[in-house]
């Protein structure tokens, strides 16, 4: 990294670290007691935060169901052409966005093909998702080949080179219909390339971190494909796999926002579209709960400054599924503040989809909590929310201006 960009790096982070001062203020110890048991339905949910219009005919929202559809991001297991079953049924539901993966990859014209078809079945524009971070985690390796770690990346090149290089891969990407990317990885880590995160890390080191994962996603939105920040608040320091199980973490407040967080409010000051809550659990925050689904997790995103969408990781992981089926999974992070759910499989939208609407209609669930998390999807995609919510949309963060800039087709 030159020194005029580590210069101008620790500025920005340096701006963060005021938010950060305040942010401090807003977090009170936590609890040392037993855990208070939780409500059978839902976890308590914070304030929404976008301004809610009155109830008159000036109002109009979407049925319910549509809105609670839009709030997810599904899988399609094994699902090669858009004319399948599985298939037709999430677009008929109105899915917010779809997940490829490796399942679902033969060739390129197949892609090509299965992402179009979905998009022309769909009523509003797809996030046409996909986790390409390159390295061990790829979705595409079939078609692609082997690529480069993001700590391989960082070794070998400066920030800009990454750009170029993530901007090759995003224009891949574009031209399969993927229009949303699981990447970059803001997490810290410098140990074992194998660990949980290892070489999916491009530095143990907030500042280099900060600043290969903000090239890898300008890389990505210059191909006209959204990225998405993972794992807040920082997944480098869990020991365990959330693939598998739950992980908790014990480091004080304060050292998390003076390490792990720091790329994320670097990114965050830049305008980062979409941010992904890892499934990691948190003294800190509130230990009983994984970040994912915390409710003090996403309001100190927010309080940083995040304007974007938030979105789980996957909540098949057993961190999750362990505790909580699909719906209940669903309910619950919606209520603690995140806009998109993501389950690899979409098998179970319609059953996530009907717990969402139970939980509005039994008063677990804030009707003004999913029209915020439906606006801010919508807007994201170029969409008006009006005729959809009653929420009014905060500012647009600057990378999904400058995609939506780009004309990206898919999002059209």
């Amino acid at each position: 990294m030159s020194g005029s960009s580590r210069a101008g790096l620790s500025g920005a982070l340096f701006a963060g670290g005021l938010v950060v001062g305040l942010v401090l203020a807003l977090f009170a110890p936590p609890a040392t007691g037993p855990a208070a048991s939780e409500p059978a339905d839902v976890a308590a949910a914070p304030v929404a935060r976008f301004t809610d219009a009155p109830e008159d005919d000036d109002c109009q929202r979407a049925p319910l169901r549509r809105r609670a559809a839009q709030v997810l991001v599904v899988g399609l297991p094994g699902v090669s052409s858009s004319l399948e079953p599985l298939a037709q049924e999430l677009t008929a539901l109105g899915v917010g966005g779809v997940f490829i993966n490796k399942s679902n990859v033969s060739s390129s014209d197949q892609v090509r093909a299965l992402t179009a078809g979905l998009q022309e079945a769909s009523d509003l524009p797809l996030l046409v998702t996909t986790d390409e971070e390159s390295g061990r985690v790829s979705s595409f390796r079939a078609l692609t080949g082997p690529t480069s770690a993001p700590r391989t990346l960082a070794a070998m090149h400066a920030p800009e080179g990454v750009r170029d290089y993530a901007a090759l891969m995003g224009a891949r990407l574009a031209d399969l219909g993927i229009n949303v990317d699981l990447a970059p990885v803001a997490d810290l880590d410098d140990g074992v390339w194998s660990g949980v995160i290892g070489d999916r890390s491009f530095s143990g080191d907030p500042l280099t971190a900060a600043s290969y994962a903000q090239a890898f996603a300008d890389g990505l939105i210059d191909a006209g494909v959204l990225p998405v920040v993972k794992h807040f608040p920082g997944h480098g320091r869990a020991g365990d796999d959330v693939h598998r199980r739950s992980s908790r973490v014990d480091t004080p407040l304060e050292e998390l926002l003076s390490t792990d967080v720091l790329p994320f409010v670097s990114l965050i000051d830049a305008g980062a579209p979409i941010v992904m809550l890892g499934h990691v659990s948190y003294d800190a925050l509130e230990a009983r709960r994984p970040a994912s689904m915390s409710p003090a997790a996403y309001e100190l995103l927010r309080d940083l400054g995040f304007e974007g969408v938030a979105i789980t990781d996957s909540i098949g992981m057993g961190a999750i599924h362990r505790r909580w089926d699909f719906p209940q999974a669903a309910v619950r992070a919606i209520a603690a503040g995140a806009d998109a759910v993501l389950a690899t499989d979409g098998r179970e939208a319609d059953r996530m989809t009907s717990a969402l609407v139970r939980a509005v209609r039994r008063g677990t669930l804030d009707e003004a909590r999913l029209d915020e998390a439906v606006a801010r999807i919508l807007a994201l995609k170029g969409v008006d929310p009006q005729g959809w919510t009653c929420a009014t949309p905060g500012p647009l963060p600057a990378m999904a201006q400058r995609s939506l800039l780009r004309g990206n087709a898919t999002l059209d």
